[in-house]
């Protein structure tokens, strides 16, 4: 008996210090910082924000609309411009590099996106009347609290989630992640304040994002704020490769049934 309790505390023990370690690491899982390999000094400006001062690169254009775009974990937006600059034909557009990411200082957190991505806002508000804000896997968790707290003219969201924390349960089942996970990103909370159209744009065969988990957030907008297209044959990280996608981003008609929130 000795020999049965001394084996369950050791196994007790080392499941604490796989949590611990979980609970320390946790953010090194979730944030890969990329350098920024692309563009020129004209092409990028800085943002003084509480505790950073973050980079943003920009395509300028003095007319009144503007896109925000909000990248992934392990994206360097810098490489996105050229793209979204023809997709978005006559429109300013502003790619921030989180903290930690590009030469933007600080660390990334779930708050400290949250709250840089509202600084970019206000600052691009101001100057352009009208702005599209576009999230891509991470970002998406971000650009859908941002369009909960501002009034944002169009909402895209690229291979979103409703929550890292279902991820996460998935990828730790034996671990309590809802109790450890600090930036828990919980889209489908704050998709319920969105008032603009929003498009969610979903990979067919998503290897990081379950489809279940985009389905869920589809139906936590409001009625008629969402539509969900599905981009047949693509991954994660393809999905940018398809022709629908530059069509999806930029709100033409795909020619595929899409669903809309009940």
């Amino acid at each position: 008996m000795r020999i049965v309790i001394g084996v369950m505390l050791a196994a007790l023990a080392l499941y604490v210090v796989a949590c611990v370690g979980l609970f320390l690491a946790q953010r090194s899982l979730i944030y890969f910082p990329q350098p920024r390999r692309f563009g020129t000094p004209d092409s990028l400006i800085k943002l003084p924000v509480d505790g950073a001062v973050l980079d943003v690169s920009v395509r300028p254009e003095s007319g009144p609309r503007a896109l925000i775009y909000l990248g992934g974990n392990a994206e360097d937006v810098s490489a996105s411009l050229p793209f979204l600059g023809q997709t978005f034909p006559g429109q300013a557009v502003y790619l921030l590099h989180y903290r930690g990411y590009g030469g933007s200082t600080g660390k990334p957190t779930e708050a400290a996106l949250f709250a840089d991505a509202l600084a970019l806002f206000d600052m691009v508000r101001a100057r352009h009347r009208q702005v599209t804000v576009i999230g891509r896997s991470l970002g998406s968790g971000v650009a859908v609290h941002l369009a909960s707290m501002r009034p944002v003219d169009r909402l895209v969201l690229v291979t979103p989630y409703d929550s890292i924390v279902g991820i996460a349960e998935l990828q730790f089942p034996w671990f309590p992640v809802t109790l450890l996970l600090r930036d828990k990103f919980e889209s489908g909370v704050y998709a319920t304040r969105v008032n603009a159209p929003t498009t969610l744009i979903v990979a067919g065969n998503d290897e990081m994002i379950p489809r279940a988990s985009s389905e869920l957030l589809m139906t936590r907008f409001k009625p008629g704020v969402a539509r969900y297209i599905n981009v047949p044959e693509t991954g994660h990280n393809s999905i940018s490769d398809s022709p629908l996608y530059g069509p999806g981003l930029a709100g033409e008609t795909v020619r595929q049934p899409a669903l809309t929130a009940n």
